[in-house]
């Protein structure tokens, strides 16, 4: 299993890094509110998990050993995969995640794209025991309200086989519903806004 990668980023897309380990290149997706913290050029370590199916190898990458943690978690769910995973941890910090599950806040788990109430009330009914308690203070991802919907919308567009540059330009069309949602926009009515854009295109 490779553990961590440590180099230079030498590219960064919407969910995905190329680390420079040292002239080998080496691309692990990664969620949205990671990859808006990397800068190219600069000196990285991400903790990694490597997922083996029969079409292919992916390398998942994530800041810190609680955000894997939570992500391989997530999966042991019936009906989970890594991409709805990456897309739980790329919409909710995973005290945000504990918090909702322990108390088993529905609302907050279906504005997670790709997540059904069905697939909501699995994930409280299989990690509840699993995930344990919040740490305290629930801190929310570190972005702007406008960035959190955008890079939701757009790892949901992914994740069901859109192309980043298809998820942007949905992303980009839907935006004046956003703004008109105020604060706390409803990203699963979002997704389904901007998967109808796609289906016109």
């Amino acid at each position: 299993m490779i553990a961590f990668i440590r180099g230079s980023v030498q590219a960064v897309g919407p969910d995905t890094v190329v680390v420079d380990l040292g002239g080998v290149g080496l691309q692990a997706t990664c969620t949205a509110p990671t990859a808006l913290a990397l800068r190219v050029g600069e000196r990285v370590e991400l903790l990694t998990s490597l997922v083996v199916r029969e079409d292919g190898w992916t390398l998942y990458a994530f800041a810190t050993a609680e955000e894997r943690t939570i992500f391989e978690q997530v999966q042991t769910v019936t009906g989970i995969g890594p991409r709805i995973a990456l897309a739980v941890l790329g919409t909710m910090a995973p005290d945000e995640l504990r918090a909702a599950v322990a108390t088993d806040d529905l609302t907050a788990l279906v504005r997670i794209p790709g997540i059904g109430r069905k697939g909501a009330q699995r994930l409280v009914l299989e990690l509840k025991d699993r995930l344990g308690a919040p740490s305290g203070g629930v801190a929310s991802r570190a972005l702007p309200v406008d960035a959190r919907w955008q890079s939701s919308v757009a790892a949901g567009l992914t994740s069901l086989g859109w192309s980043a540059r298809e998820a942007e330009a949905a992303v980009d069309a839907i935006a004046p519903l956003a703004v008109d949602a105020g604060d706390a926009p409803d990203i699963g009515m979002l997704l389904k806004a901007a998967l109808q854009t796609l289906d016109r295109a």
